[in-house]
């Protein structure tokens, strides 16, 4: 009796001991954080908290506006007029059958003039010169008396040439070229620039010969508003 017993009570404690082992199991897999939904990678399932993750999909079930735009850059705040460079020192290149630009640039004489330093290797300089085109069309209907002066530091002026010569009717068919040196380096000191700074660079003079603004880097079309109050430009 003694030994059936004693083999009843084993019996029980595994018994017990089986379901407190199952009971630690299940409540550690309800511990764990859900799996990522279909459509997430590993690395924001790693990254992302599980309150984050599941604020986020609140949201976006129940139809939460989004957030907002980022403001727009400030391109020209802070900056001081200086004067207009000296237009010394371009030489003026056009495509074959194409309107051959003045000798030089003229600054002060009535109207905004934008200048574009570019260079046929440059590849942000490529991207934006349409919409450089298509801002100056814009700006001119709302208004603005507005020049776009093309300027390619470019090494040889044949890059310059055989560029001009490939590019439609529609694109920049004419440039100035300004070769490396002594007058180079003037007209970027002018602008507060240095020699090393990375393409493009833009410089918008006033109508009365003042330099009031000096973007280094490309423009974007989110830019447009911010350009269109520096000219004033008719809503």
């Amino acid at each position: 009796m003694k030994g059936r017993g004693a083999a009843r009570g084993a019996l029980v404690a595994l018994a017990v001991a089986a379901g407190l082992a199952g009971g630690c199991d299940q409540g550690t897999k309800a511990d764990l954080p859900p799996p990522p939904t279909p459509g997430q990678g590993r690395s924001n399932a790693v990254t992302a908290p599980v309150g984050a993750a599941a604020a986020s999909a609140t949201a976006t079930a129940t139809g939460a506006a989004p957030a907002a735009p980022a403001a727009p850059r400030l391109l020209c705040a802070g900056q001081s007029p200086r004067p207009a460079p000296s237009s010394g020192g371009l030489t003026a290149v056009a495509a074959k059958g194409e309107e051959p630009l003045p000798a030089n640039i003229q600054f002060g004489v009535g109207k905004w003039v934008w200048v574009n330093f570019w260079a046929a290797w440059c590849k942000p300089c490529l991207e934006e010169m349409p919409r450089l085109l298509g801002w100056q069309q814009k700006l001119r209907a709302a208004g603005v008396l507005i020049d776009l002066a093309f300027i390619s530091i470019d090494d040889d002026e044949r890059q310059l040439s055989r560029f001009l010569e490939a590019q439609p009717g529609t694109g920049v068919r004419a440039s100035y070229w300004l070769p490396e040196g002594a007058q180079r380096a003037g007209w970027l000191r002018a602008l507060g620039v240095k020699e090393t700074t990375e393409l493009p660079i833009h410089a918008i003079a006033a109508p009365g010969g003042q330099v009031t603004c000096v973007i280094q880097g490309a423009v974007e079309d989110s830019d447009y508003p911010t350009i269109a109050a520096l000219f004033g430009a008719k809503k």
